[in-house]
């Protein structure tokens, strides 16, 4: 099992240097599927995640409008489907592709190197691609696996080589889930010809509502699931490596959250990965100068207000992401009073009138976050100051806070520490 995209074997260097290329590729096949980098809740605590961040998509753009009421502000509903050609261009630069938390996919190459009496006489290799997708207000996952590239030179025994897909929930949490399975039962076997034919099939997963945990009052259902291909060389040869493996590890969650759409219907799915909320600098563009603001706090933290010279605010990397603070009233209140306090400071106490039209007080983290001004008063480590304000147009404010809910809603923010999402600048 190799990356997508790697290399085609040349079975003329083979048979020259067997045993270094052989080895080398004996190693690219024990490499296993990760979770994606981007990974959020228990299901990150099952298994490594990928170093590299995944391919993320560019949702799409916002037509600016300067004249636009905050209220009109509309964020487009994130990609419910993907192409295989989507995957395969996603996955030219990293080994997961994350078009949405609703639309995600990874791919390996498996390669066969047959021999006859220990001399390499063939290779022969095929490509997997695995598409992970939810409907709108869905609680069904849907994998669509393409078998894909196939190509055999030489000697070789690969059109009556087996081919294995086992794809599955592999934990759950809580671990008394139960799942209701379509498409093709798993495991599913074919030959190498007959998946020329039919190289395409589907598997489902759905969980009912209920079964989640009622700790964050969400009815939270988290879990892995794995697609793996094992393959089975024909009576009378042999190959290297013979290997398969994970593909990669997909992490759905499920919830029926009553702050969330589609509650009263059962709630939805959606995968368990961070996705970015983008705010535009563009002219035009209705939350401007909250997006000119946190791009300052971005890159030049240290002109930002309060001053702190260690200041590094979160939201940037998936390793420093912000979390949903929805339950706790108060806490969203001590944030909001934090920041308009630092406004009044900094900026004047009459700073909502003092520029001539109207302003509010902008902070990063946005209070609708734990990650907020007050987080101090509830974490002792959080270091006081680790945030930004700044006195934007309140039209501005007002269109980056009904964008920064309808994400939240479109995208099925849990609160609390189980989920998570990132900030994206663009021009």
């Amino acid at each position: 099992m190799r990356p997508l995209n790697a290399a085609p074997l040349d079975l003329a260097d083979l048979q020259q240097s067997r045993r270094s290329t052989l080895s080398g590729l004996a190693e690219e096949a024990a490499a296993q599927g990760l979770l994606p980098h981007e990974t959020v809740g228990p299901a990150k605590t099952f298994a490594p995640r990928a170093a590299e961040e995944s391919a993320r998509d560019q949702p799409p753009r916002r037509e600016p409008s300067a004249a636009m009421a905050p209220s009109a502000v509309t964020l487009p509903e994130p990609p419910h489907t993907m192409t295989k050609q989507e995957c395969v261009l996603g996955l030219a630069t990293a080994s997961i592709y994350i078009k949405s938390r609703y639309a995600v996919c990874s791919g390996k190459q498996f390669d066969q190197v047959w021999l006859r009496n220990g001399r390499p006489v063939g290779t022969s290799h095929f490509d997997v691609l695995a598409i992970g997708t939810i409907p709108l207000n869905s609680r069904t996952l849907t994998i669509t696996y393409h078998f894909t590239d196939f190509t055999a030179v030489g000697d070789n025994g690969a059109p009556s080589m087996g081919i294995t897909t086992k794809g599955g929930i592999a934990q759950s949490w809580p671990s008394t889930a139960k799942y209701t399975q379509g498409g093709v039962a798993m495991p599913f076997t074919r030959t190498w010809t007959q998946l020329l034919g039919t190289d395409t099939f589907q598997h489902t997963v759905y969980a009912a509502p209920g079964q989640g945990s009622t700790g964050t009052r969400a009815d939270h259902l988290a879990a892995v699931y794995i697609p793996n291909i094992s393959i089975k060389a024909p009576p009378a040869w042999t190959t290297e490596p013979i290997t398969g493996g994970n593909l990669f590890m997909l992490p759905p969650r499920w919830d029926k959250a009553d702050y969330l759409p589609n509650a009263a219907a059962g709630g939805a799915a959606t995968w368990a990965v961070m996705t970015p909320l983008q705010y535009s600098t563009a002219a035009g563009a209705p939350e401007r100068e909250v997006a000119l603001h946190i791009q300052k706090a971005f890159t030049e933290p240290g002109k930002t207000q309060p001053p702190l010279a260690t200041k590094d605010v979160p939201g940037q990397t998936a390793d420093a992401p912000l979390t949903r603070l929805y339950w706790d009233t108060k806490r969203r209140e001590q944030n909001r009073n934090r920041s308009v306090y630092n406004c009044q400071k900094y900026f004047g106490e009459d700073y909502a009138t003092s520029a001539g039209y109207a302003r509010e007080c902008d902070e990063y983290p946005m209070a609708a976050t734990y990650e907020g001004s007050a987080q101090p008063t509830y974490d002792p480590l959080a270091e006081p100051g680790n945030f930004s304000v700044m006195a934007v147009k309140k039209e501005d404010n007002g269109a980056a806070g009904n964008l920064l809910g309808q994400y939240y809603n479109k995208n099925r923010l849990l609160d609390g520490p189980d989920d998570g999402f990132l900030v994206e600048i663009t021009p």
